[in-house]
């Protein structure tokens, strides 16, 4: 039995970066963590300076340790996938991306490969883990082409809430933005982020997404400095935007990734949705 002081085992290896806290459960769940030589159970903990080994290979002492907290957004364009190794061989967010100092790339949240926008990176589990948490209530916006007639009763529809099968879900904002005839755009909201629950909520309502583009997560907005395919680090207030909308403290150091296709906002922009939907009708439109 592992003795029982030190950090919950999936809190250490999430703030190491090997995974989010809901990935790492699930592994030990599954046999697949050892310390000190003995499988692990969940509610077991551990310390940096145990011998811990994930799906049999080493965790260094140094991942352990690494005090540092990375944050970068990525532009994905569509056609990538959100996986770190393809079967199929296609072009992955990852190939684009450069490596943490500390640690490995969490997503908070996916898109899948027709969807394009905004993907959030950091090297903390906890944060990660925080940021996907229905209990934080993250809204993410999203700029949607619709194909076919929208009425007012199916807007309305989808803000009172659809049933899908994997349950109920409603947008917290439908707001049209341009566009004419059978191709419209809008901007909606929502809090979580099951698969494809955007397209299929609007497939509910009997309309087609011909195009989706996440363009704000929580506090970090998508704008025009950050091309498709481009990343770049977060900004200090964006930093302490996402910590305080997750209730956690500056706790750790933030760390600079620096390397090729770094990017920088040529201007701040934080927080609001009026202000994606300004950014998107002057810009982003033309990715």
């Amino acid at each position: 039995m592992v003795e029982q002081q030190g950090e919950r085992l999936q809190k250490l290896l999430a703030n190491a970066g090997l995974g989010s806290r809901r990935e790492i459960e699930q592994w030990i769940r599954d046999g697949l963590v050892q310390v000190n030589g003995k499988t692990a159970q969940l509610g077991d903990r551990a310390l940096a300076s145990d011998e811990l080994r994930v799906k049999g290979r080493p965790v260094k002492q140094q991942r352990l340790t690494g005090k540092e907290r990375y944050a970068i957004i990525y532009n994905k364009p569509e056609g990538e996938v959100v996986t770190r190794n393809d079967p199929e061989g296609r072009r992955t967010v990852f190939d684009r991306l450069p490596k943490p100092p500390n640690g490995r790339w969490i997503t908070v949240g996916r898109l899948d490969i027709n969807s394009s926008g905004l993907l959030l990176l950091t090297n903390d589990g906890e944060l990660a883990n925080r940021l996907m948490h229905p209990k934080y209530e993250i809204d993410r916006e999203y700029a949607v082409r619709v194909n076919g007639e929208v009425t007012e009763a199916m807007v309305r529809q989808l803000v009172n809430g659809v049933q899908l099968e994997d349950g109920p879900a409603r947008f917290e904002d439908v707001v049209e933005s341009g566009g004419d005839g059978s191709n419209r755009w809008f901007h909606v909201a929502i809090m979580e982020g099951r698969k494809r629950e955007v397209r299929r909520m609007w497939e509910a309502v009997g309309a087609v997404v011909s195009r989706l583009k996440r363009v704000r997560y929580g506090p970090v907005i998508l704008n025009s400095a950050v091309k498709a395919g481009q990343w770049r680090e977060l900004e200090k207030e964006e930093r302490k935007a996402l910590l305080a909308a997750v209730g956690m403290t500056a706790d750790r150091p933030w760390g600079k990734v620096l390397g090729p296709g770094h990017r920088h906002a040529k201007k701040k922009v934080h927080g609001s949705a009026n202000a994606a939907r300004k950014l998107w009708k002057r810009n982003t439109r033309r990715d």
